[in-house]
């Protein structure tokens, strides 16, 4: 049974691509719950996704629509009464892009300008427009944390790719008065990310098939995370600031904010899971593509929106192994013991 809440975002008519994905589906059950009309791109939702776990599939309505077809996008946005877009879609994983860089451009930044122009030209423009970056937009700086006035000056595809998608988001409120911002989230995690190459879920997983979690880089790396809950009021703070014209063209940093290395999240994941088991650290110094330290200053956003993360770290690891441990059950055979990439 549903139960919605008929809060700030009632009846509101929401274009929602990336819905189908792990951080979209957390958003996008949120404005369902709120009494929001959710319209989501037709692709099939991957059998084992939070998307359809909680079966958003069949509280979204399916549109006719794909990002690289500008067209489809303005018939999506005129033909519904589109009045907010949350554009979540990505090529999301640092290692796909990497080995397969022109789908990587072609979605993340050909998509974005796509998406962004349908609404320039609608009938009846969005009021609201949110665009997903990440704080690996950024590069690599000296000076940390990232605090939204530092230069992007990413050099990988993943990270060049949302930077691009980011200047090109800006430019369209700048230039054109369109209601558009940007969030820059830390590391998202919580229930439901079925990506397994992911640090969290992949580590999750070996603990509760009693394997030795493995660490792919020397385990040193510093990150900044942010628990799913938290990233959902983020981006909801985000798409209620434009209201106010003057916080229009904004990019916003939204984390916890104290980097931790990756051996210690895994050894506090051991700890959660009541294991003595030591990780398997299979590699060295920080992996090609990536960055030894990052992580983000999210006092603009907390000043100036009132978001401040409710969850901390530990909080939020609990919360994640404890969902997997519950659900491994319904999901199916295997689904939570296959070897971790």
């Amino acid at each position: 049974m549903v139960f919605l809440m008929m809060g700030a975002w009632a009846e509101t008519r929401v274009l929602f691509t990336g819905a189908q994905g792990f951080i979209g589906s957390w958003v996008a059950e949120r404005l369902l719950d709120e009494g929001a009309e959710v319209f989501v791109l037709d692709r099939p939702p991957a059998e084992l996704s939070r998307f359809r776990l909680r079966g958003l599939h069949e509280r979204c309505t399916p549109v006719g629509a794909d990002l690289l077809d500008p067209a489809s996008l303005r018939r999506a946005i005129d033909g519904h009464g589109i009045e907010a877009v949350f554009h979540l879609a990505a090529t999301a994983i640092v290692g796909s892009a990497a080995s397969a860089p022109l789908g990587t451009y072609e979605v993340n930044v050909r998509g974005t300008w796509n998406l962004l122009e349908a609404c320039r030209v609608a009938d009846a423009p969005p009021r609201r427009v949110v665009v997903a970056s990440t704080d690996k937009a950024y590069g690599d700086h000296d000076e940390l944390p990232y605090r939204e006035a530092h230069a992007l000056q990413p050099r990988y595809p993943y990270d060049v790719s949302k930077a691009c998608a980011d200047l090109i988001a800006r430019s369209y409120a700048h230039t054109f008065g369109l209601p558009v911002a940007v969030t820059r989230l830390g590391n998202v995690f919580g229930g439901g990310d079925f990506n397994f190459s992911r640090l969290i879920p992949g580590t999750v997983r070996a603990l509760l098939a009693g394997e030795r979690p493995t660490i792919r880089s020397g385990g040193l790396m510093e990150r900044d995370y942010l628990y799913a809950e938290d990233a959902v009021e983020a981006y909801l703070a985000v798409a209620e600031s434009l209201d106010r014209p003057e916080l229009r063209g904004r990019a916003w940093n939204a984390s916890i904010g104290s980097p931790v290395s990756v051996l210690e999240v895994v050894r506090r994941l051991i700890e959660i899971a009541g294991s003595e088991v030591e990780p398997d650290v299979l590699g060295a110094g920080t992996p090609h593509g990536e960055l030894p330290h990052q992580w983000l200053d999210s006092s603009a956003i907390a000043g100036q929106l009132g978001w401040r993360p409710a969850w901390d770290l530990e909080q939020g690891l609990e919360a994640t192994y404890r969902w997997y441990e519950r659900s491994s059950a319904a999901l199916r055979p295997g689904a939570l013991r296959l070897s971790a990439p």
